[in-house]
C-alpha cells in the first residue's frame, strides 16, 4: 500500500512541477505535434489472450460468460464449463512461439505506415508488458515477454513512431456476468487479480451509469496509464471508450497534465487521443472509430478501423476488406485534414494472417507511388469532389461506397495541388470541375494558372486542358483498379 500511496503522489508532483495542470484550461495550451499531422497512415495492433480462442471477436472474454450468446455456448462445448476452464486457463495456451516484432516492423514500414500503436491492455485486464502492478502480465505469464517493450524497440530501429492504446476502462464490468452464474469469477478478488472489479455492467451509453467505478478503480487505472507513459516513453496515447463516463473526468485532466509534463522533461512531441468527446476539445486529437467526416475538418483528427469486418482481433471466421477500399478511405480521410489508424489482429503464435499481411502490402506498394500526395501534404479549399456521399460519425465504414470516376479527393504540397481519382473511368478521360475555367457566366472558382499536369506511377504524357467545364485530362494506357493520382503544378 506504501507503493501505491507514493506512485500516486509522484504523479502529484509531476503535475504540480510541470507546465500543465490539471484542468481544461491548462490543458487547452496543448499543440498537436507537426510529425503526427504529416504522418498521415498508422497501423493499430490488436494481440492478446483474446487471440487464442480466435472466435465471435475480441469481447469473447466478456460474451463468453453471457448465458445463451454463441460464445457462451462454444466455449463449453470446446473447452468444458466456465467453474473448470475459465478465460484465465487460455493464458498458459499463449505463448506465442513465432512471434518476431522484428518481421512486424518491417511488415508494417513495407505497408507504408508511419507511426505504430500495440494495444498495451484490452478491456480483458491482461497487460502486453512488464507490469509491477498485476502479476497477469505478458512478461510474467503466456510469451513470458516483454511484448510491448519488444515491439517499441523493433518500430524504432524502423523509424516507425511508436504509442500505446489502453482500454482497461472498460474491466471494470468487463467480466461481472462471470458472477452470475458458477464459474471461475468469484470472490475474493482484490485489486491485481485478472478478473477483478467484474462489476455489474451498467448501462454503457449512460454517462452517470451506475455502478460507477470506484475511487480505488480509477486510481489503479491512473497508475497503469502512467506505467505506461514513464517505461516506454510513447509519442501517443490511445484511449478507447468508457472514458467519457462521469467518474473518469478528474483522472484523465491527471494524466493528460502528467503525460504532456513527462514528455516537456523529455524534450518530446506526443499526443492523446480520444472518443466521444472524454476529452474537452482541444487538449488531446478527437478519433473516429470505424467511421469518418463527411467534411473537412479545421481541426486534424483521426480515424481507426480494421481490415477485418468482423473483429479487432484474429478470429478464424473474419472477413477482410480490400485494399483499394482501405486506400479510398485514406484519401479521403487525408484530404479532409485526418490521419488513418489502421489495425491488424495477429494470430496467437505472433504470426499476421496471410489475408492482412497481402492488404498491406498492396497499400504500401500504392503508397510508394502516390505517397508524395499523402504524406506531409495539407488540405486543400476543398476536400473534393463528386456525387458519393460519405456517410458521417462511428462504425460507418462497412457502409458499401460506391464511387465513380467522378469523385476526387484533393490534398496539397508545395507547388503541388494532388487530384486522386477514386475510381478512374476505362476511356481515362477525367474532368476536375473544381480546377474550371473562367467563363461569363460564373465566377470562377479557381483563378490559379495550372503549369502542367502529370499522373503518378505511370510514363505517359497525358493531355490536358482547362475549359468553363473543368480541368480535362484525357489518357490513353493508364489503368489501375486503385485510386489514381495526378500531382498538377501550380505557378
Amino acid at each position: 500500500m506504501d507503493t501505491y500511496k507514493s506512485s500516486l503522489a509522484r504523479i502529484e508532483e509531476v503535475i504540480k512541477k510541470g507546465p500543465f495542470s490539471d484542468d481544461w484550461d491548462s490543458l487547452g495550451s496543448f499543440q498537436v505535434p507537426r510529425w503526427y499531422q504529416n504522418a498521415k497512415f498508422g497501423i493499430f495492433i490488436h494481440w492478446g489472450v483474446y487471440s487464442v480462442p480466435a472466435f465471435g471477436n475480441e469481447w469473447y472474454p466478456r460474451n463468453m460468460y453471457i448465458q445463451g450468446t454463441p460464445e457462451f455456448e462454444h466455449h463449453i462445448k470446446t473447452y468444458g464449463h466456465h467453474k473448470d476452464f475459465g478465460y484465465k486457463d487460455f493464458i498458459p495456451m499463449f505463448t506465442a512461439p513465432r512471434f518476431d516484432p522484428s518481421q512486424w516492423a518491417i511488415l508494417f514500414k513495407q505497408a507504408g505506415a508511419r507511426y505504430v500503436i500495440p494495444v498495451a491492455e484490452h478491456h480483458d485486464g491482461f497487460q502486453m508488458y512488464k507490469s509491477e502492478l498485476s502479476e497477469y502480465n505478458a512478461f510474467n505469464m503466456g510469451p513470458k515477454r516483454d511484448v510491448l517493450g519488444e515491439l517499441f524497440q523493433a518500430f524504432r530501429r524502423e523509424g516507425l513512431v511508436a504509442g500505446v492504446s489502453t482500454h482497461r476502462a472498460e474491466h471494470w464490468f468487463f467480466m461481472g456476468h462471470g458472477r452470475e452464474f458458477e464459474s471461475d469469477i468469484k470472490e475474493p478478488l482484490v485489486r491485481g487479480d485478472l478478473y477483478w472489479p467484474a462489476m455489474p455492467e451498467p448501462d454503457l451509453h449512460d454517462l452517470f451509469g451506475k455502478p460507477e467505478p470506484t475511487e480505488e478503480f480509477l486510481e489503479d487505472w491512473l497508475l497503469r496509464c502512467c506505467e505506461l507513459v514513464d517505461k516506454y516513453k510513447p509519442n501517443i496515447v490511445y484511449f478507447d471508450w468508457w472514458i467519457q463516463h462521469n467518474s473518469f473526468k478528474p483522472y484523465l485532466k491527471k494524466f493528460a497534465a502528467y503525460y504532456y509534463n513527462r514528455a516537456h522533461e523529455w524534450g518530446q512531441e506526443v499526443a492523446i487521443t480520444y472518443k466521444h468527446d472524454a476529452f474537452m476539445f482541444g487538449t488531446a486529437v478527437v478519433d473516429i472509430e470505424r467511421g469518418q467526416f463527411a467534411e473537412a475538418k479545421p481541426y486534424f483528427w483521426q480515424t481507426d478501423t480494421a481490415i477485418g469486418k468482423n473483429s479487432w482481433g484474429y478470429t478464424e471466421n473474419n472477413s477482410y476488406k480490400s485494399a483499394n477500399q482501405i486506400i479510398c478511405d485514406l484519401v479521403d480521410i487525408v484530404s479532409k485534414n485526418g490521419t488513418l489508424l489502421l489495425n491488424v489482429g495477429p494470430k496467437a503464435d505472433g504470426t499476421i494472417a496471410e489475408e492482412e499481411e497481402q492488404v498491406l502490402l498492396e497499400i504500401g506498394e500504392w503508397l510508394r507511388v502516390n505517397g508524395e500526395a499523402i504524406y506531409d501534404s495539407k488540405v486543400w479549399r476543398e476536400s473534393g469532389e463528386g456525387p458519393t456521399q460519405i456517410p458521417e460519425g462511428q462504425f460507418t465504414d462497412n457502409v458499401e461506397k460506391q464511387f465513380t470516376p467522378e469523385d476526387i479527393r484533393f490534398t496539397v504540397k508545395g507547388t503541388n495541388l494532388y487530384a486522386a481519382v477514386l475510381k478512374y473511368p476505362e476511356d481515362g478521360k477525367v474532368i476536375i470541375r473544381s480546377l474550371a475555367e473562367r467563363d461569363a457566366s460564373r465566377k470562377p472558382y479557381f483563378h490559379g494558372i495550372i503549369e502542367g499536369v502529370e499522373v503518378l506511377g505511370f510514363e505517359e504524357k497525358v493531355r490536358w486542358e482547362r475549359s468553363p467545364e473543368g480541368l480535362i485530362i484525357q489518357t490513353i494506357g493508364v489503368k489501375s483498379h486503385l485510386p489514381v493520382v495526378f500531382r498538377i503544378k501550380i505557378k
